[in-house]
């Protein structure tokens, strides 16, 4: 089990993680660390936990954007599988009534 120390908010927080993790939660902790720099530049004097409440905020209204924007990209996607099979669907129509066509040239005016 490795140690690391995340700094949030000008407070230091020691944490166990598993061997290896410690680049990933420093990240994290990067991450967490703006939002709450931003939250303090916007509103002084908040308290720490404020100040980390907001930054929570902050990053849980991007990670619903993010879920948003997925969501119609996925739905976006279906529809274009859709259209695709509906495309495909036409196109065997067509062929079969050329192939239609193309008999009844064949047996003259007279079939």
């Amino acid at each position: 089990m490795a140690e690391t120390t995340l700094q949030i908010a000008g407070r230091h927080y020691p944490l166990r993680c598993r061997d290896g993790e410690e680049a990933h939660l420093a990240h994290l902790a990067s991450l967490i660390e703006r939002k709450a720099r931003l939250a303090q530049q916007n509103t002084p004097g908040l308290t720490e936990v404020r100040t980390l409440l907001f930054a929570a905020l902050f990053l849980a209204d991007e990670l619903n954007d993010l879920k948003r924007e997925a969501i119609g990209r996925q739905q976006q996607l279906a529809l274009d599988d859709e259209d695709e099979a509906a495309a495909r669907a036409v196109e065997a129509l067509a062929a079969r009534i050329e192939k239609l066509s193309d008999r009844l040239a064949a047996q003259g005016p007279d079939a």
